[in-house]
């Protein structure tokens, strides 16, 4: 099916991975479905609907009690937040869980917020999705914080750096920044604006929905103090995942119930959570270090294996669908190109065509794309796409040189 199956790395081919997504079977008006909405959302594996359906049918309960559900689903929750430490690098202390993102994002801006006030700041990107603005902003009318926003350059998709310098100083007490761009596809460096937020004493959070699921994170190397994610931006169910220094959690005034436990990472995760969700959480994790082929690799290790490879195919299919796309009339393709740090997700505009007509065609040949804004509302402005927004397709784990190749055609023919 696809050209990309050999590597030096021993990892599953996409042909194997394929076969372990039922979605993939599906057909629509008579083409197989090539599903691009992977950075809105990756298909899922049946392993990790098996383990989900397994918890529910066999260990359903609510936790901390002392008969075998009960017990079970204790275990099954433990094994989650190791497989997510496993993922982000990180102490399983230092893992929560919460609805998704933005509402983990919420929890923790109000947190911090009850001890900032006026002359604080915190410095946020036009770039960023919003849920890693908005949070921030919430704070400038309830404790008077000022918020700094830095300039993202339209044309190449990146952050202003000489902008951030100036704006990250003694006042700062957070830089709120996104590791990829789920509009563009840009990786910005995370580590270099740690290291100058935390020169100023400031704290560094991190939106690495978009990141996670093209380059393995590593929270030590990206000097992060917080960072959140999503599972089903890589092939989970929709549950969000926050990772926090193990110190900074213990201290966080975190809005909680009194009788709730008062250690972490459990002080953070508010009333009774998704435990199908969570249990998912890890068997996505566990999914991905399976592709790795190697005997006897920790999870960590074949996880590093795993991303590697993935990644070098996207690069692959990723200059394949921006060269192409690139090369068509009336076509524009935004973002970084791929001699950039970039994911495999490109953001494009067909001339005189609204982005719902062009969504809609490349349907009808079987080609699922999402079209709008995508909560990156700032920098879809500065596109100059405010109103109609722009079509994106994003690469996953499970495309194929042919589905890309259909693509370019489908809108050639727009």
């Amino acid at each position: 099916m696809s050209s990309l199956q050999t590597s030096s790395r021993a990892v599953a081919s996409v042909d194997a991975i394929r076969n372990r997504f039922p979605a993939l079977a599906r057909k629509y008006e008579g083409h197989p479905v090539a599903y691009f909405d992977g950075p809105g959302g990756t298909q899922v594996p049946a392993s990790v609907v098996e383990r989900m359906t397994d918890y529910l049918l066999h260990h359903n309960a609510n936790t901390h009690w002392h008969f075998p559900t009960s017990l079970e689903t204790d275990e099954a929750l433990d094994g989650s937040r190791r497989a997510l430490a496993d993922f982000l690098n990180a102490a399983p202390s230092e893992i929560a869980f919460g609805n998704n993102m933005t509402t983990v994002t919420f929890h923790v801006s109000r947190a911090l917020g009850r001890g900032w006030g006026s002359g604080d700041e915190v410095v946020v990107t036009e770039l960023d999705h919003h849920a890693n603005v908005a949070p921030w902003r919430a704070l400038a009318r309830e404790r008077g914080v000022q918020v700094r926003t830095v300039r993202a350059n339209a044309e190449t998709g990146q952050i202003d750096w000489d902008d951030l310098e100036r704006a990250v100083g003694p006042k700062t007490r957070l830089l709120a920044m996104g590791a990829a761009s789920n509009a563009l596809g840009t990786i910005s460096d995370v580590a270099r604006a740690a290291n100058l937020v935390h020169a100023h004493g400031g704290l560094m959070f991190v939106d690495a929905v978009h990141y996670a699921p093209h380059a393995l994170v590593d929270v030590k190397a990206l000097g992060c103090d917080l960072l959140a994610c999503s599972a089903y931006k890589f092939y989970g169910p929709h549950v969000g995942v926050l990772y926090g220094r193990a110190d900074l959690l213990a201290q966080l005034d975190v809005p909680k119930l009194d009788p709730a436990p008062d250690t972490t990472p459990e002080r953070l995760e508010t009333g009774t959570q998704n435990h199908e969700g969570i249990v998912g959480a890890g068997a996505a994790v566990d999914f991905l270090a399976s592709l790795a082929e190697t005997p006897g690799l920790s999870r960590r290790a074949a996880l590093v294996e795993s991303f590697a490879e993935l990644h070098s195919r996207s690069h692959a299919l990723v200059t394949r669908l921006y060269e192409g796309l690139s090369a068509l009339p009336g076509v524009t393709v935004y973002g970084p190109g791929p001699d950039k740090p970039r994911t495999p997700t490109v953001s494009l505009a067909v001339k005189d065509r609204p982005s719902d007509d062009v969504a809609r065609e490349l349907v009808s040949r079987g080609l699922f794309l999402s079209n709008g804004d995508f909560y990156a509302t700032t920098i879809v402005e500065r596109l100059g796409h405010a109103r109609d927004g722009v079509v994106r397709a994003g690469c996953a784990c499970y495309t194929t040189e042919e589905e890309v190749d259909r693509l370019i055609d489908g809108v050639r023919r727009c």
